[in-house]
């Protein structure tokens, strides 16, 4: 009896529909929910009934809502501008702002003439006629011109650089106005090296209130966003 019963099971036809419900299923191994179904089985032979039992394994964490991506990004925004004009005078002009601090300036310029030298912001960065396009002082607020330290003056007043006999300048500048984020970014506008002394809008002139009455352009450069 038990070669016949052999015999039969080697010539039996499974039929099964669907045909991946008799494979298991695990997306995650670690937490499984089981659930067993009874199929019926054809046999060529008549008289006889066969059943077999397939398990499924269902991950439940195959459903689980996925996570949000973390984006992260630093609080740490830096910025560069190289000072070139028609005359011997160049520099490079370096801005670093932590979070909504004020912004570090750092200056470096040379073939300047000794003393000091007006150095702004100016409202754009756009030297297709040299560093007279760039436009007055960038004024966001409306104000006059004044001195760094003054409540009124114009967001771009930067004061004096001061060259030394070898006619190189190098200055560290702390300010609230010169931000690289924001509605009043300094971003795209540009740096201006001037001829004469800023007189901070206190020498009388009919300048004074203006441009701090500094003379020409000796050299300007586009700020633009750098790696940190």
């Amino acid at each position: 009896m038990q070669e016949a019963l052999a015999v039969m099971a080697a010539q039996t036809v499974l039929y099964s529909t669907p045909h991946h419900s008799l494979l298991p299923l695990s997306f995650n191994p670690t937490i499984s929910t089981t659930s067993s179904a009874s199929l019926p089985l054809t046999s060529s032979f008549h008289g006889l009934s066969l059943k077999a039992t397939t398990r499924l394994y269902l991950s439940s964490s195959a459903f689980a809502a996925p996570r949000p991506l973390a984006v992260v990004s630093s609080a740490t925004k830096k910025a560069v501008a190289v000072l070139k004009g028609t005359s011997n005078v160049k520099g490079v002009v370096t801005l670093t702002q932590e979070a909504e601090g004020p912004t570090t300036v750092n200056v470096r310029v040379t073939g300047l003439t000794p003393g000091k030298h007006g150095f702004h912001l100016h409202e754009f960065g756009d030297t297709t006629n040299g560093c007279i396009s760039t436009g007055p002082h960038f004024n966001p607020n409306g104000l006059t011109h004044g001195a760094p330290e003054d409540k009124v003056r114009h967001a771009g007043d930067l004061g004096n650089i001061v060259a030394d006999a070898s006619g190189v300048a190098e200055a560290t500048i702390v300010d609230n106005q010169i931000a690289l984020t924001g509605p009043y970014s300094v971003v795209g506008r540009a740096f201006v090296v001037h001829e004469l002394e800023d007189d901070l809008g206190k020498g009388g002139h009919e300048l004074s209130l203006s441009t701090g009455n500094a003379g020409g352009r000796l050299a300007c450069g586009v700020v633009g966003l750098t790696v940190l």
